[in-house]
């Protein structure tokens, strides 16, 4: 008798490791599933971080260049490479060389193509009233959110999917 009874419990044992084997796998495929989301999340800082660095560059070659500031007014700066040499304007210059570094010149892979800090960035420069400039860098995000404020970019990226950061800088109107 008492063999019959340990035959009819050997295949529980059995059942206890599918069962096990299956918990492990839905656990594994979650921890794979938040790996993604966080290396997209990753990208995604980058991204802004490298967004407001250049922000912040142009805002210091404006208020450098105070006198020349309503011709840096511009939309969709850096979105093609520009060969720089030749100009003599220092505020063209300072777009010439800022558009570059949004198309991405400092970023270079091993293979010596310009990669760019952001998917399809590009910069504007308006100016909603005297003296005031807002910088602003957009550029395509990497998975679907929120609506971005302003226009620079706008209409040129998937839905939900563009990403801009901006900064003012005031210019004092001095004299009447």
């Amino acid at each position: 008798m008492r063999v019959l009874i340990q035959s009819r419990q050997s295949g529980f044992s059995l059942i206890e490791v599918l069962v096990t084997i299956a918990i492990l796998m839905i656990g594994l495929l979650g921890l794979a599933a938040l790996q993604t989301n966080a290396t997209v999340a990753e990208m995604e800082a980058y991204q802004r971080s490298q967004a407001l660095v250049l922000v912040q560059d142009l805002a210091d070659r404006i208020a450098a260049n105070k006198g020349e500031a309503a011709n840096y007014l511009k939309d969709d700066i850096g979105t093609a490479a520009v060969d720089c040499t030749g100009k003599t304007a220092r505020w063209d210059l300072d777009v010439c060389e800022w558009g570059n570094l949004v198309n991405g010149a400092a970023e270079v892979s091993a293979g010596g193509t310009k990669i760019g800090a952001m998917i399809g960035a590009r910069g504007c420069v308006t100016s909603p009233s005297a003296g005031v400039y807002m910088i602003t860098v957009a550029w395509q995000g990497m998975s679907a959110a929120g609506s971005s404020p302003g226009t620079c970019g706008s209409g040129k990226y998937g839905t939900g999917q563009r990403r801009t950061v901006s900064q003012i800088v005031r210019i004092p109107l001095l004299g009447a």
